[in-house]
């Protein structure tokens, strides 16, 4: 195939995970992109439920069509109290992964200048020009390439910057006993024994006897499956529930780093989702950051001659995120206290301004100086003089 046979695109995306769909489907309902060419290139077709997304939010958003069950107060546990927050105006919103999948598509297949082609990606390679995509099957040229395929070597072969994984292993349970409250997340258990790591359970009830019971940690290193599950089996029996059965099974692993991805974009190149360092450093939440940073992507490649390295702007939470990362990363043991002295009395819907980076420097403070001064003044000076 010769250079004039390629089919080429004005956007190509390699990679159709949470921040390609979002940033394609709000390019759609921008009607502003309906004579411009898109690819959409991934090995997946997104026909299961892979994944379960949760945010929280103050008002309805262009997903509240796909949100499956909402809650407006959340649990939080360790082992020496329990408290209930109260987060409105805030509610905590479940999103089930095919139901997102099949929402987005629906409509971006409608349009006819955009496609989608299963298949594996094998190269990229940019040139003064365009970019040159290749894939097991086909080749293809695009003006602007949005890659949302994370490479693990690029965050994990440095060590300037902590890695850590949110990892966990998840049950879709249907107990014979009433053991869950339908109106009530419990955001974080930190009662389970911590091990030397920080360990949680997070349970998103949809009535007395269903949930979805997970296993969470924020650490260095991956467990067996097993160990997830016993905790798990562990849990549920300490709720009242020896009898039960598991509907669906569900499991991750997602990077907490502040490593700058975001370096590796080009002039025509744009690392997005995970593969560009949209997923919130300190938490692992990964879907309210992809919304706010899908919509900014859509304007700015409306700009004239816009360079695609020019998309990321580096904000004071990034070094907040560093700083907590710091602390997990060398005292992995502190998160159940870290996250006990921020929830015990702080304000719960200050807790979400901030984690959704939009607090002023005093309501930053406030935020801040609720959780132990001693392991983040270590930190700042660690990071400071490093």
């Amino acid at each position: 195939m010769n250079s004039s046979q390629i089919p080429h695109f004005d956007y190509i995306f390699t990679g159709t995970g949470l921040a390609s769909l979002m940033t394609v489907y709000k390019m759609v309902l921008s009607g502003k992109f309906s004579d411009k060419s898109i690819l959409l290139l991934d090995q997946n077709a997104k026909k299961i439920n892979d994944r379960t997304w949760c945010f929280w939010e103050k008002e309805e958003s262009v997903w509240n069509l796909v949100i499956s069950k909402k809650w407006d107060s959340a649990l939080f546990v360790n082992e020496k109290f329990n408290r209930s927050l109260a987060i409105k105006p805030y509610s905590y919103n479940k999103i089930n992964g095919l139901d997102f999948y099949d929402f987005v598509f629906k409509v971006i297949l409608k349009q006819s200048n955009i496609t989608f082609s299963k298949e594996k990606i094998t190269d990229i390679n940019e040139l003064a020009t365009h970019v040159f995509v290749g894939t097991e099957e086909n080749r293809y040229t695009c003006n602007y390439l949005f890659n949302s395929i994370y490479t693990k070597a690029f965050a994990e072969r440095q060590n300037k910057y902590p890695v850590l994984q949110q990892h966990f292993v998840g049950w879709f349970v249907k107990t014979k006993e009433e053991v869950f409250n339908p109106e009530e997340v419990t955001f974080m258990d930190f009662s389970v024994e911590q091990k030397g790591n920080t360990r949680f359970m997070y349970v998103l009830p949809t009535s007395k006897t269903e949930a979805l019971v997970e296993y969470t940690l924020f650490s260095e290193k991956l467990l067996s499956k097993e160990e997830y599950e016993k905790e798990i089996e562990l849990y549920l029996k300490k709720l009242g529930s020896e009898h039960y059965e598991i509907l669906e099974k569900e499991e991750g692993s997602i990077p907490m780093t502040c490593y700058p991805f975001w370096e590796k974009n080009t002039k025509r190149v744009l690392n997005i989702g995970t593969a560009g360092g949209w997923t919130k450093a300190s938490t692992g939440y990964t879907f309210k950051n992809s919304d706010k940073k899908s919509s900014d992507l859509v304007e700015f490649i409306q700009k004239k001659d816009f360079e695609m390295k020019n998309f990321h702007k580096k904000s004071k939470f990034w070094f907040y995120d560093l700083l907590l990362l710091d602390i997990l990363y060398r005292h992995n043991e502190l998160g159940s206290s870290i996250f006990s002295s921020l929830f015990r009395k702080g304000n719960p819907k200050l807790i979400f301004k901030f984690l959704d980076e939009e607090t002023n420097l005093v309501e930053d403070l406030k935020v801040i100086l609720k959780c132990p001064k001693r392991p983040f003044i270590q930190a700042l000076f660690g990071v400071l003089f490093k």
